[in-house]
């Protein structure tokens, strides 16, 4: 601990937010941590946490006291080397961050998303007539992997061979945001595969033409990044796009199916579809923490922090904040979430949240034409990652309208 917050009384906690105890219910310890004060010391790892909507909002707002470019996981830049290549996106800050950001802001713009969205719905209308069909089914894989996976490595301009490294190569990013345990090391030790084939997909030569990867090669030939930067510029879309659809999308159907009153709205008005899969990420929250790294001395409340001092952000306790949220623990699909911070907010907020909201607005208003009830049939698995919170296996039966 530095000695200027050594010298001031601060509210630490024995609470490990990576352990599979706190992985399978976050919740309790997400309250624990928010009436203890705006910063908690952890002493198993010696960090700092933000678990309050007002705190994890000004640690995302203020990027230049909180910096990407050390590191969003645990492990700090200045001092250890990074498992892979940083993202140009969510791990560097301006000028640097500005560049790409701009460049996957204009790939994934509104106006890409309208000419994706007929193409989508098509799909969206052909799964859920098969779903409908089948009655029962594995909600996560053969739904929210379905789906995603059916769509976003098209638009990607992908090839249609080992398209199955994805989920698990997105699945390492997010374990490697942890500490030293062994879901990052089991990660990394199996991500070689993974790795090398989602880096040879990033080339030009192996992305379709038409594609938004090859946009970002053309963002590259126009000069608005290097041709070095654009493979890791459509390295980052990869791990953006995928992840945190297939996991939100997972999430609102654990969610509909858990609270029928809700998917009822839904049946009655397929125009809550957006507010459905926006709630399920405030109520959810599938990206769960991020880390930030002080540049400055700091105060967060009564606690003055130095420089160089990882902050971990519990996204998921600030979308379940009292303070700031009314009824927090409650599912309501007419909820207005503005503000939420599922998807990160500020500079580094999350590039692919529009192509998320695409697929799952699509897809849950083709669903809720065609579907009277949905009901699990068994309890749920939970998915295990430092960072992600999510399942592994959703059964579920639907009866046909």
């Amino acid at each position: 601990m530095n000695a200027t917050a050594e010298a001031k009384s601060c509210p630490t906690s024995s609470i490990d937010p990576f352990s599979h105890e706190f992985l399978t219910d976050p919740y309790p310890f997400h309250h624990d941590l928010r009436e203890a004060g705006p910063v908690v010391r952890l002493q198993k790892y010696g960090i700092w946490a933000v678990a309050r909507y007002e705190d994890v909002h000004r640690t995302f707002h203020d990027w230049q006291t909180f910096c990407s470019s050390r590191g969003v996981g645990m492990s700090d830049f200045a001092k250890e080397k990074p498992w892979r290549p940083p993202s140009l996106v969510l791990e560097k800050d301006p000028p640097e961050h500005e560049r790409a950001r701009r460049v996957l802001s204009k790939v994934l713009s509104p106006v890409v998303m309208k000419t994706l969205r007929d193409g989508f719905v098509r799909a969206a209308a052909a799964k859920a007539d098969e779903l409908v069909e089948r009655r029962e089914f594995d909600a996560i894989s053969d739904l929210a992997q379905a789906f995603p996976l059916s769509v976003f490595p098209d638009a990607v301009g992908m090839r249609q061979e080992g398209r199955e490294h994805l989920l698990p190569y997105a699945g390492t990013v997010f374990n490697a945001f942890g500490p030293d345990n062994e879901l990052r090391r089991q990660a990394i030790e199996r991500a070689a595969p993974h790795v090398q084939w989602v880096t040879e997909q990033c080339q030009r030569a192996n992305l379709a033409p038409d594609g938004i990867g090859a946009k970002i090669h053309d963002a590259a030939d126009a000069g608005e990044i290097t041709h070095e930067e654009a493979p890791l510029l459509v390295r980052s879309l990869l791990s953006a796009g995928l992840d945190t659809t297939v996991n939100g999308f997972g999430a609102a159907i654990y969610c509909v199916a858990r609270f029928p009153d809700q998917w009822s709205k839904l049946r009655k008005s397929p125009g809550l579809a957006r507010g459905a899969f926006e709630e399920a990420i405030r109520f959810e929250s599938p990206v769960q923490t991020f880390f930030r790294t002080t540049t400055r001395a700091v105060s967060i409340g009564d606690v003055e922090l130095g420089e160089g001092e990882k902050i971990l952000m519990l996204l998921a306790s600030a979308n379940r904040d009292p303070r700031k949220w009314d009824r927090p623990d409650e599912y309501d699909i007419e909820r207005r979430v503005s503000g939420h911070v599922g998807f990160g907010s500020g500079i580094h907020m999350c590039v692919g949240q529009l192509l998320a909201r695409l697929e799952a607005e699509v897809f849950l208003t083709e669903l809720a034409k065609r579907v009277n009830t949905i009901e699990m049939t068994g309890e749920p698995t939970r998915a295990y990652n430092n960072t992600l919170r999510g399942l592994d296996r959703l059964p579920v039966r639907i009866t046909p309208n």
